[in-house]
């Protein structure tokens, strides 16, 4: 296995290239149901059906885009002119997605779906090239440990600056008019992911990449996915990991105001997942370099599974309820920079499998496992409230407590699952590398 050693310049252009994705589409996470609710005034589970169908549309769509990136030769490399050319799409559409017309309720419904619908597919053109580059970057362990790390840090940024700051920036851009304030702040992150996926356009080079025919037939490179043991446990346990983190990114507003009665606390919940993933760039490349991957991740989500079982009993002591919080987050944190690395991974177990790499195809189930991840979370989050019969303003207590259990009993069952998916895990602990481990399962 050929090593590249990748400058910090690179390695950071990489990690921050994640926030021209990621950081609408946690705006999005974090405020689009609060947004077409309590804003635009549109029913919760008709929110919920649109979140639903459009990502399940996106099955289809990821794999074709996969597909369209393993079969791209150009100028700019495979990858590369994804992000040249959907960048400003990207961003336009990011905009419109809170820029909700005032009709009546049913072409609303019809617009909230189109504009979403696109935000996804736009999202597809630059997420699943974004995956597919860390392989092509370099093959080397460590490595690609560092460049997960680093995109954690650009995760743990965009997460902070797509949920901390929103409603205080909505507030001051608004002028009290929330609906005006939702699409100020929806252009200001536009125009700073647009300027982070240049970049990632400009700094990071293809090095390693798939010389297979671009010719291949799809239905056959489908099945060989499918086969691949090591892409099903990071495909089942992104979804997991993608479910609980919707539901409970959509429910935190929810449940800091009418379950806490403490609103100022969605300032603090939403930016503790960031600030985790922050110190986790740092702590967790270390950590899973001495456990290997499949047990060190295990080991996180059982203990982030403790700690978010505990948080029912402990709600009215605000520093306890806080500090079990952030720890459970840190633990989560820890098992999404595993992710990163384990997608890489996929290649080259593929590769060792199948004689090809197929960076592009891979990496579209992986992008459609986090999206359909995050519309089941959402939108069964949006079910509930519409099965407890909630009304903004006039919470009744079945809500309440259909709120209150949602947000914790469900991230327990979510990671529970999560455990047990990746105890699968097929490739070595430590110091082998993906292809050694194929070879020779353990």
């Amino acid at each position: 296995m050929q090593e590249t050693k990748l400058s910090f310049v690179e390695r950071l252009s990489y990690g921050f290239g994640d926030m021209g994705t990621s950081l609408a589409y946690n705006m999005a996470s974090g405020f689009l149901l609060f947004y077409y609710t309590n804003v635009v005034g549109l029913p919760a589970a008709s929110v919920g059906t649109v979140f639903l169908i459009a990502r399940l549309l996106d099955a289809v769509i990821d794999v074709l885009v996969g597909v369209a990136v393993d079969k791209t030769r150009s100028r700019w490399g495979r990858t590369r002119i994804y992000f040249l050319f959907v960048a400003v799409p990207y961003a336009l559409v990011s905009v419109a997605v809170f820029h909700v017309p005032a009709w009546g309720q049913g072409a609303q419904l019809v617009y909230a779906f189109l504009t979403f619908k696109a935000l996804g597919i736009l999202m597809s053109f630059q997420a699943i090239p974004y995956t597919a580059l860390m392989p092509m970057m370099t093959l080397d362990g460590g490595e690609r440990l560092k460049l997960s790390g680093m995109r954690s840090i650009g995760t743990s940024v965009s997460v902070v600056l797509g949920t901390a700051t929103v409603m205080p920036l909505v507030g001051v851009f608004g002028g009290g008019d929330q609906q005006r304030g939702f699409t100020l702040v929806a252009a200001l992150f536009a125009a700073v992911g647009f300027v982070c996926t240049m970049a990632l356009f400009r700094h990071c080079r293809e090095r390693h990449e798939d010389h297979a025919s671009p010719g291949f037939a799809i239905l056959p490179a489908v099945g060989e996915m499918l086969r691949n043991r090591a892409w099903l446990v990071v495909f089942g346990s992104c979804l997991l990991y993608f479910a609980r983190f919707g539901m409970m990114m959509a429910a935190t507003a929810y449940f800091a105001i009418d379950v806490l009665g403490r609103p100022w606390m969605i300032s603090v919940m939403l930016p503790a997942v960031a600030g985790m993933l922050l110190l986790s760039a740092f702590v967790a490349p270390s950590i899973l370099a001495r456990t290997g991957i499949r047990n060190g991740t295990v080991g996180a989500l059982s203990i982030a599974a403790v700690l978010f079982a505990a948080l029912p009993f402990v709600q009215d002591h605000v520093g306890l309820f806080l500090g079990l919080y952030i720890s459970g987050c840190l633990a989560t944190s820890i098992t999404i920079t595993a992710a990163f690395a384990m997608v890489a991974e996929t290649v080259d177990y593929h590769e060792a499998q199948f004689g090809t790499r197929r960076e592009g195809l891979l990496s579209a189930g992986i992008s459609l496992s986090t999206k359909l991840g995050m519309a089941l979370g959402t939108a069964g989050f949006a079910y509930v409230l519409g099965a407890s019969g909630y009304v903004p303003g006039h919470v009744n207590e079945t809500a309440r407590e259909a709120i209150r259990w949602t947000y914790s009993g469900g991230a327990v069952a979510l990671l529970a699952a999560q455990t047990l998916v990746m105890m699968f895990w097929p490739i070595g602990a430590r110091g082998k590398t993906a292809t050694h481990a194929a070879l020779s399962p353990q």
